[in-house]
């Protein structure tokens, strides 16, 4: 898990030296260990804005963006309703700016050959911004807290490897920062990291049993990403020493799903960040149902205390019992229920009907049913999600199907001693891939980039043969 530190090199300007993030220092020679070991790495860069201080920003100049009122936590155990205390302030780049980064251009690492390795598509810096989208008149900046024990704020927005005097120049030309400091310059670094098709879905080395790998030494970029990844190949280390089976989480359970699949059976010829487009289940991958989605899989692994289980087991029968609620009660199309409708502010029914149809109306909510129907009071978080669960039923049905299909392709096996160079019906570059990656499954196979559907029903084929085969070795 060593991130950008991977033979890690600092670039502003034309000042180059080798290191990490926050004045670190870099593993120098863990790359060469890497590479003796026959593992194959690649050269990535990423970059970061100026951190300013807080007590030179012009506030009044910016817009204020505050925060989600509900305070939403990534725990589910979490009581706290203050995170957001803090706010963020939005203000633009304008001509002037662009003009202080076009003059500057020779001066600029990405420009000049000084950086070489391949950077984010999705977050340029704002230099190339200025180059490739040029018609451009302004660029939108977030001004963030770094945290709430520090002066520190970031740049959002305006990542830079430019000289420091020119990011203090650039810098004052932005409405609300004519008198910024800068605590600590914006910079590129360049560092090694591993291809990661050379990972088991479990995040192990192929060629190295036991050596597992982890974050931005994967390609990946951003914390979210590192951290996901952390905690997969943590659990599978652990599992391992056990000598019980890899833990992997499928595209469809997780977004950690989508991310490792997307990793170790595509690649990534840039720092990869995953994003909800990348997943093709994201209906049913919602930040709401991840405790319903997750909590007894951690729980199977040891990893979820008693009190939170015990909580997850109480909302589930909550949500179970909200939805029996709504399904045994019959609305009738009587004066007194056409009347209860009427204050609900929703269209009169002509048939009886249940309250859970009625929840399916975009226009009612379960503490307005409840208002006018003897259903039970319950917790917000149950209430959003019965909600969500009723209203987006028919959505949520389909791409359940769509999940059922996939699932029939990821439970054929693909046998761990296939020679895929053997298979005449195979296109070469399917042979190359699939001989590189060794999928798992024929669903794994399926999303390996250059394995056409010509070739899964090739293996299937083979497949199919291959169990007839092991049926009459059994029956001998």
């Amino acid at each position: 898990a060593t991130g950008t530190y991977l033979k890690g090199k600092i670039i502003i300007g034309t000042c180059t030296y080798s290191g990490g993030p926050i004045g670190q220092r870099s593993a120098e020679d863990l790359s060469g260990s890497l590479v003796k070991a026959g593992l194959k790495l690649m050269r990535f860069k990423t970059g970061t804005p100026a951190r300013v201080d807080r007590r030179t920003l012009r506030t009044d100049e910016m817009a204020k963006q505050e925060g989600d009122k509900d305070g939403h936590a990534f725990s589910f155990l979490s009581e706290r309703k203050d995170r957001n205390k803090e706010c963020c302030w939005l203000t633009f780049t304008n001509e002037e700016t662009h003009k202080i980064i076009r003059d500057n251009l020779d001066r600029a690492p990405m420009c000049n050959g000084i950086i070489t390795g391949i950077g984010p598509r999705y977050c340029p810096s704002i230099e190339s911004k200025i180059v490739r989208f040029a018609d451009k008149k302004r660029h939108q900046l977030f001004i963030e807290p770094e945290g709430e024990s520090t002066e520190e704020m970031y740049v959002q927005g305006m990542s830079t490897s430019m000289p420091a005097d020119v990011q203090y120049a650039f810098l004052r030309t932005i409405p609300g920062l004519e008198d910024v400091k800068i605590m600590r310059p914006g910079y590129a670094i360049e560092y090694d990291c591993l291809d990661p098709t050379q990972l088991t879905p479990w995040l192990e080395t192929k060629k190295i049993s036991g050596l597992f790998s982890a974050g931005q030494a994967n390609g990946t970029s951003g914390y979210e990403e590192a951290a996901a990844q952390g905690l997969m190949a943590g659990i599978n280390a652990a599992l391992k020493v056990q000598g019980r089976e890899p833990f992997i989480l499928t595209r469809s359970e997780a977004y950690i799903g989508v991310l490792i699949d997307d990793l170790v059976t595509k690649g990534t010829n840039e720092p990869y960040r995953i994003m909800t487009s990348r997943s093709e289940y994201r209906l049913i991958l919602r930040q709401d149902n991840a405790d319903l989605r997750l909590t007894q899989k951690g729980y199977d692994l040891g990893l979820v205390t008693q009190e939170r289980y015990d909580r997850f087991t109480a909302k589930k029968k909550a949500i179970e019992e909200g939805i029996a609620a709504l399904r045994a009660i019959s609305v009738t199309p009587s004066k007194a229920n056409l009347e209860k409708l009427e204050r609900l502010g929703t269209a009169p029914i002509h048939t009886a009907i249940t309250a859970y149809d009625l929840l399916r109306r975009n226009d009612v909510d379960y503490e307005a049913l409840r208002t006018v129907f003897d259903l039970p009071e319950l917790a917000a978080d149950v209430e959003e999600e019965i909600e969500i669960m009723i209203k987006y039923e028919g959505y949520i049905s389909r791409q359940m199907e769509q999940v059922e299909k996939m699932n029939r392709l990821e439970q054929k096996k693909m046998p761990t001693d296939i020679v895929y160079a053997d298979i005449d019906t195979l296109s070469a570059e399917a042979r190359q891939k699939l001989d590189e990656i060794r999928p798992l499954s024929l669903g794994q196979a399926s999303r390996i980039s250059g394995v056409s559907p010509a070739d899964i029903t090739a293996l299937l084929i083979v497949l199919e043969q291959h169990s007839r085969e092991e049926k009459n070795h059994v029956s001998q």
